[in-house]
């Protein structure tokens, strides 16, 4: 159930603490890629899509003044929390900063909230509170990077609320930020040694650090130039920010299913569930591969661990599921990971020009719909809740999403905690949790032994989905001929259009009847990709055919060839006239 505003109890008293800190160094140096790349976000998008929150619970017994003087710790302990961008003051569609600047001391407030009572389900509502403070953007040239509520009910504190900018923390950053605060309430920490943001940022303009980022923009462009460019396709695909509600999931079966498939193979705990998820997800959406991005996953440096930074970049994940079991795709799903995991650290601006190339040779909108962000080894939650529910389906606030299935992992074990958001325009009411429980499914059939890949339907209760006669699988993707045929010809004023198949089934041909009005492939295909946005089963074609009229049986390949051909090509070539 979602806390709405106007259901928030309202505190007896509000008052702001400021606390100051000191004891850190002074530096400057440049930004990372990660903190370019989500600085870019930053500006392009609405400051509650971007932000990020998390909810701290605080141990019974705790002073306030104890709370405090953990956070002040944990600030001088990490540069990042001590950052701002001095070029970027964060206002939308300005320009990315391009230097960092850590302060030596300064200070940052504390909203105390102080109740009477608080609501029978506390920790929801500390989450509200964290959620409102996601709405306000952050002045990149000058904010603290976390904006603190202090829960108290009669003037012990309970919970810390807070909202972070993705400019100096991502998701794991906040695991790692509260595993530090927890033991600052019972001492010092000993120093820190993961990368700080300055470090990194040296790291990655190193001749090794260049020679990385070329590597992971190659490692892209093949899974863009040849996977399928769309999980999902057909109706309901369209669009991009998407109001999903979360669905969550909590189960005991599925915690133990997991640690049992993992001591039946001897694959890790994580590399199983995301064997799992992939299997899963591609049987739901009917494609030959699972391509995912795994933006937490990019930790896999030991320096990255436990850095306070965002490195959220993606890693992504190309796992081919044409094999015949559970096993053999767990077999190939380490290896995989592995590839996409040192790949994904590159320069933001340079992969989306090379992703517009690709696209556009293609013909193609590359669709980053599905992502997996397993945070569950830095969400400081084992060995917590040993006696919760075998399987507990949950619901939780709407969020509106770049992405058509997210989930993200908070823990495996003794529980399996998982939060899944799924399109509504593609699963209907209660599909979402139907997947959750056919992944819990899958992993206990996997505990018991090998599992068909092609025996998904009956053991998971997930069923793929269901496309109409006129689509087929070509280059990689599941296509509509029909449908590139209306998207070509409305994009060129509405002409007569045909589209068929090659002869080899790896690619379109379209048919043009341009009525003598002067028509390259060039324009026809330029026109296309201007209107492709937003249509993933449209895939341009790679020769189009440029004839004067339409033949009388407009729907025969056979009757169109026999037409007088004006001009042809794949209309990609620069040497091809416009």
């Amino acid at each position: 159930m979602t806390v709405h505003e106007r259901d928030l109890p309202r505190p007896s008293k509000t008052h702001a603490v400021t606390v100051a800190y000191a004891g850190g160094e002074e530096r400057r140096g440049p930004v990372t890629l990660g903190q370019a790349n989500m600085i870019r976000c930053m500006l392009r998008d609405e400051p509650e899509h971007i932000n990020i929150h998390d909810v701290w619970p605080v141990p019974a017994g705790t002073r306030t003044d104890a709370v405090l003087d953990a956070l002040r710790a944990l600030v001088v302990r990490h540069e990042a929390l001590r950052t701002t961008f001095p070029e970027g003051a964060g206002a939308a569609g300005g320009a990315v900063p391009r230097e960092q600047v850590v302060a030596a001391e300064g200070e940052f407030t504390v909203t105390v909230l102080d109740h009477e009572a608080l609501p029978p389900d506390a920790g929801r509502y500390a989450d509200a509170v964290a959620r409102r403070s996601r709405v306000a953007r952050f002045r990149l040239d000058r904010d603290f990077g976390l904006r603190i509520s202090l829960v108290v009910l009669d003037g012990a504190p309970v919970f810390v609320a807070l909202a972070a900018s993705h400019a100096v923390t991502d998701v794991s950053a906040l695991g790692v930020l509260e595993e530090d605060w927890r033991a600052l309430l019972s001492g010092p920490l000993p120093p820190q040694t993961a990368f700080t943001p300055l470090d990194l940022a040296a790291e990655e303009a190193a001749p090794a650090g260049l020679r990385r980022s070329a590597a992971s923009l190659r490692y892209w462009e093949r899974i863009i130039r040849t996977g399928p460019q769309a999980m999902f396709d057909g109706p309901g695909a369209e669009g991009t920010e998407v109001g999903t509600p979360e669905v969550t999931l909590r189960s005991l079966r599925g915690a133990r299913a997991l640690a049992r498939v993992a001591g039946r193979t001897g694959g890790l705990p994580s590399t199983v569930l995301l064997t799992a998820w992939c299997a899963l997800v591609a049987h739901r959406t009917g494609q030959s591969a699972c391509v995912a991005a795994v933006p937490t996953s990019n930790r896999f440096h030991d320096r990255l661990v436990r850095a306070v930074n965002t490195v959220s970049q993606d890693a992504l994940l190309a796992l081919d599921v044409r094999v015949p079991s559970f096993d053999a795709l767990l077999a190939k799903a380490w290896g995989a990971a592995l590839d996409a995991y040192r790949h994904s650290r590159f320069d933001a601006v340079a992969l989306w020009e090379m992703i517009d190339r690709t696209t556009f040779e293609r013909g193609s909108r590359f669709a980053r719909d599905v992502v997996f962000n397993d945070v569950s080894a830095l969400s400081g939650a084992g060995g917590t809740e040993p006696d919760g529910p075998d399987l507990e389906l949950g619901r939780g606030p709407v969020q509106v999403l770049p992405t058509r299935l997210l989930a993200f992992v908070h823990e495996t074990e003794p529980l399996l905690r998982i939060g899944l958001w799924a399109d509504p325009a593609l699963f209907a009411p209660g599909e979402a949790e139907g997947f959750l429980t056919g992944l819990v499914r899958l992993l206990e059939a996997a505990a018991e032994g090998d599992v068909p890949l092609a025996s998904l339907t009956g053991v998971t209760g997930v069923r793929p989905v269901e496309r109409g006669p006129d689509w087929l699988r070509t280059d990689g993707c599941w296509v509509s001929p029909p449908a590139v045929a209306d998207a070509l010809g409305d994009a060129l004023g509405g002409v007569p259009v045909h589209v068929a198949a090659d002869g080899a089934g790896e690619g379109l041909t379209a048919f043009v009847a341009s009525g003598g009005a002067p028509l390259t492939p060039a324009r026809a295909h330029a026109a296309l990709m201007h209107v492709l946005p937003g249509r993933p089963g449209v895939l341009a074609p790679r020769r189009y055919v440029i004839v004067q009229d339409p033949p009388e049986e407009a729907d025969r390949t056979d009757a169109w060839l026999r037409q007088h051909i004006l001009t042809e090509g794949n209309g990609r070539t620069p040497a091809e006239p416009t």
